[in-house]
């Protein structure tokens, strides 16, 4: 490609600036002038008439399908005005080879894809040699290349063989990559030459097309490690105005291609680039510039490079938000927050697989600024502070996420949801899953709002005090719960939950029957095999639990809810050695999924620990990890107290929390009382006294510790101190069934059988339906000479023993004192 222009005068001058700047209204009216002034030029005019009529014509009318046959009309005089110059004197006036490029970009534009590609080898232009070029000869060139590929993509589709194909996929990312390399090259001298106060000119559809075409080419062909490369050159380009917004394109598809189809084993770091320079004399001419520098971050493995990609996009997403709510900014901003939706999306997934949920929040709450009335990124915003553990501001997340999707139940059950479990606000939780069957009753698929709405009745009916609230609370929680079993009868939870629901109210018959639904309907839900195990233990048969317990283990061997159970099952069946590699197994599974997180320092304890009471972590955490809690609202009393008793721990001693999530170390705690317990069950008072020690530098005033610590003096008959444990166990909280019995029972021994009758039935207040609370009553009743009392309770007592779960006598896994519960899932 040649000059055509060789000090022919100030007019030549000004016709070769305007070209450059794409004023091609005035190139063809300094054309027609330079026609008429001078007839030697007249070859030059007709190429520049013809030039600047088929430029003007594609910026009003994009060469796209739809246009098609606008433009074939439209581009004949375009076509007939470059046709009269491809002759001799066009090759003597050097303009021959442009006009056959810009009747190829004619051709294309009117989909003559074949009579495009006949014009390219016209032209001769895979002959052409690396040469300085003008600003606009740049852009044909670049043009060019673009438009050969896009042709040869299309007749790629139709080769008649194998070996065509590959060769003209070869051609075709060739020209991609050249297209690519020059036009980028173009922008930026476009960029040097063009004052930063004038507007700089756009890019232009094909070499649009050909940039983000580039590197697609090259995945669809299966080089994926060349795509990649491809994307990292374009994106090291030293960056102009006009390919900002192109810049934030490429870098969140780099992101999602190494999402997708790159695993860390594949991975390939890119090069550092300070470490490749090339010298003055080896600088290629048609390659763009590229960033180089002494400092420059080279990321060095999968994660950190994604990560750098999409905070690249995040920052270019937020530089280009539209935040005005004028109407006629409405398609700019729909497109500039698609833009940042999609990196915001990619950005939550690479996030949290990484563990890095904090940044993730951090780049929302700048993406509310100019999203807030976008739904999508309320409930990835609620939902991420969800997983944070920032339960009251997610509330307040899903809050705003409901108002913008009036008609969408979603954020209704995820707040209930919340309030169920992380919360304790059970009436709160209710209302909204009440909201949310409201609106699910309309859209024809209610199941999963009702079975919130029977669970929220459930709750309220095992912590309500008086007891014509807690059967009318029953009533409304069966009748919840048997409807969303009948609106999908499929919906393994539904029936899990009425199971848990008969559990709870003590008819075993019928909560075995729909945990064995429940169990066809999903048979490796360990909820309900657990489940399952208990209520065969409370039908005595305790054989067939362990070994139910015993083949979920097979599935969930890391489950420490069924390793729990089973230990207190291998207890109850005097198979003590094995009780006890149980435990220790639990000890070790500990050590392996949550010390790691415990190894923070004590500065970051704060930040990392979790918001839930103690009260609640001791309730629940012993769960899988497909499970987790929904916490009684009348706990809340019991952990104040609890509260209020580590702060006077903390003041009268050098007692501070462990370092970490607080959900680790109530794990560890409940292990450690559990080891102790089967150590009283083999006669080793001092093994289970060290266990209690073990337990109390985690939380030294732990209502559990308090109540083990006062069993073991009961093993060794010191009734005095017993009795003192068990009072600040009733102390730190109120609601514990087995210390308030054990308080009963510890006055009795002492004489003081007043004290034990006020105990025990404060006890069976909380719940009627434990056998040891009437046995101990009828005692104490005996004792005070009352022996109709007394017959009464012993009959409650036998009439109850064979509902009561084996593992009952401490984990209360079937009672109002510590329910089965579990997450929806």
């Amino acid at each position: 490609m040649t000059s055509r222009i060789r000090n022919t005068g100030k007019l030549e001058t000004i016709i070769e600036n305007c070209r450059s700047e794409g004023k091609w209204p005035r190139v063809i009216e300094l054309a027609e002038e330079l026609k008429q002034g001078s007839p030697n030029y007249e070859c030059l005019a007709n190429f520049l008439i013809g030039e600047g009529r088929l430029e003007s014509f594609l910026e009003d009318n994009p060469p796209v399908e739809a246009n098609t046959n606008k433009l074939k009309n439209g581009l004949q005089d375009a076509k007939r005005y470059l046709k009269l110059v491809i002759g001799e004197d066009g090759r003597k006036a050097g303009i021959a080879l442009d006009a056959f490029l810009l009747l190829a970009k004619l051709d294309y534009a009117c989909g003559n894809y074949d009579e495009s590609l006949d014009n390219f080898i016209k032209a001769e232009l895979n002959t052409l040699s690396e040469k300085e070029l003008t600003l606009r000869s740049l852009r044909i060139l670049a043009e060019s290349y673009a438009i050969k590929g896009l042709c040869l993509e299309q007749q790629g589709i139709k080769a008649p063989s194998k070996f065509k194909k590959a060769e003209k996929e070869a051609e075709m990312i060739s020209c991609f990559e050249k297209a690519t390399d020059l036009g980028l090259l173009y922008l930026q001298e476009q960029d040097i030459v063009t004052p930063s106060n004038v507007e700089t000119r756009r890019m232009g559809a094909i070499l649009e097309t050909a940039l983000q075409r580039a590197p697609i080419v090259l995945i669809k062909a299966g080089r994926l490690q060349e795509a990649i490369e491809r994307y990292r050159t374009m994106l090291n380009a030293v960056e102009t105005r006009t390919t900002q917004s192109l810049r934030l394109t490429l870098a969140r598809q780099l992101a999602e291609v190494l999402l997708r189809g790159v695993s860390g084993t594949m991975y390939t770091p890119p090069l550092n680039l300070s470490s490749t320079k090339t010298g003055p004399n080896t600088k290629k001419l048609w390659k763009p510039r590229k960033y180089s520098g002494r400092n420059q971050f080279t990321p060095r493995n999968h994660h950190e490079e994604i990560i750098l990609l999409l905070l690249i996009s995040e920052s270019l997403a937020v530089r280009d938000a539209v935040l005005s709510q004028s109407p006629e900014f409405r398609v700019a901003r729909s497109h500039a927050l698609g833009n940042a939706t999609a990196v915001y999306d990619l950005l939550a997934l690479s996030t949290i697989r990484w563990g890095l949920s904090n940044l993730l929040n951090e780049s929302f709450e700048k993406a509310l600024k100019f999203t807030f009335g976008e739904q999508h990124v309320w409930r990835q915003y609620a939902l991420n502070l969800t997983f944070l553990g920032h339960h009251k501001h997610a509330l307040r997340a899903l809050e705003e996420y409901s108002d913008l999707a009036p008609h969408d139940p979603l954020p209704l059950l995820l707040s209930a949801r919340i309030c169920y479990e992380n919360l304790g606000n059970i009436s709160e939780g209710l209302e909204y899953s009440l909201q949310a069957l409201s609106k699910e009753i309309r859209g024809l698929r209610p199941s999963r709002a009702q079975l919130y709405v029977g669970v929220g009745y459930q709750q309220l009916a095992v912590t309500a005090a008086l007891k014509s609230e807690k059967e009318k609370y029953t009533k409304l929680a069966i009748d919840a719960l048997e409807k969303a079993v009948q609106y999908d009868t499929n919906d393994h939870l539904a029936e899990y939950y009425l199971a848990l629901h008969h559990a709870i109210n003590y008819n075993i018959s019928e909560a075995i029957v729909h945990i064995r639904f429940a169990l066809s309907l999903r048979a490796e839900h360990a909820s309900s095999l657990h489940l399952f195990s208990l209520l065969l233990t409370a039908n005595r048969r305790p054989r067939e639990a362990l070994c139910i317990a015993e083949n979920a283990l097979d599935e969930f061997p890391d489950n420490l809810n069924l390793l729990h159970v089973r230990a207190h099952l291998q207890l109850h069946l005097h198979d003590i050695d094995t009780a006890l590699q149980t435990v220790q197994k639990m000890l070790s599974i500990w050590r392996d999924q949550y010390e790691s997180q415990t190894m923070v320092n004590e500065n970051d304890n704060e930040r990392h620990s979790d918001t839930k009471s103690i009260l609640q972590l001791h309730s629940s955490q012993l769960s899988d990890k497909d499970s987790n809690s929904v916490y009684a609202a009348s706990l809340a009393a019991a952990s104040r107290v609890e509260q209020a008793l580590s702060e006077v721990a903390s003041s009268l001693s050098s007692f501070s929390p462990k370092p970490g999530p607080q959900r680790a170390w109530m794990i560890q705690l409940k292990i450690w009382l559990l080891l102790a317990d089967v150590y009283l069950a083999i006669d080793q008072p001092n093994e289970a006294l060290n266990c209690i020690q073990e337990a109390a530098q985690i939380y030294p005033l732990h209502h559990q510790v308090m109540y083990m610590r006062g069993q073991i003096y009961v093993y060794l008959s010191q009734w005095y101190d017993a009795k003192q444990c068990f009072l600040n166990a009733v102390s730190a909280n109120p609601c514990h069934i087995e210390a308030l019995t054990a308080l009963g029972e510890t006055h009795h021994v002492l004489g003081e059988p007043r004290l034990a009758e006020k105990m025990l039935k404060d006890a069976a207040k909380l719940d009627p339906n434990y056998p040891k609370i009437w046995f101990t009553l009828g005692k104490v009743m005996e004792t005070l000479g009352d022996y109709t009392a007394a017959a009464d309770c012993m009959a409650t007592a036998l009439q109850l023993e064979p509902c009561c779960p084996v593992t009952g006598k401490c984990s209360g896994a079937i009672s109002r004192r510590n329910n089965v519960k579990y997450l929806f899932q």
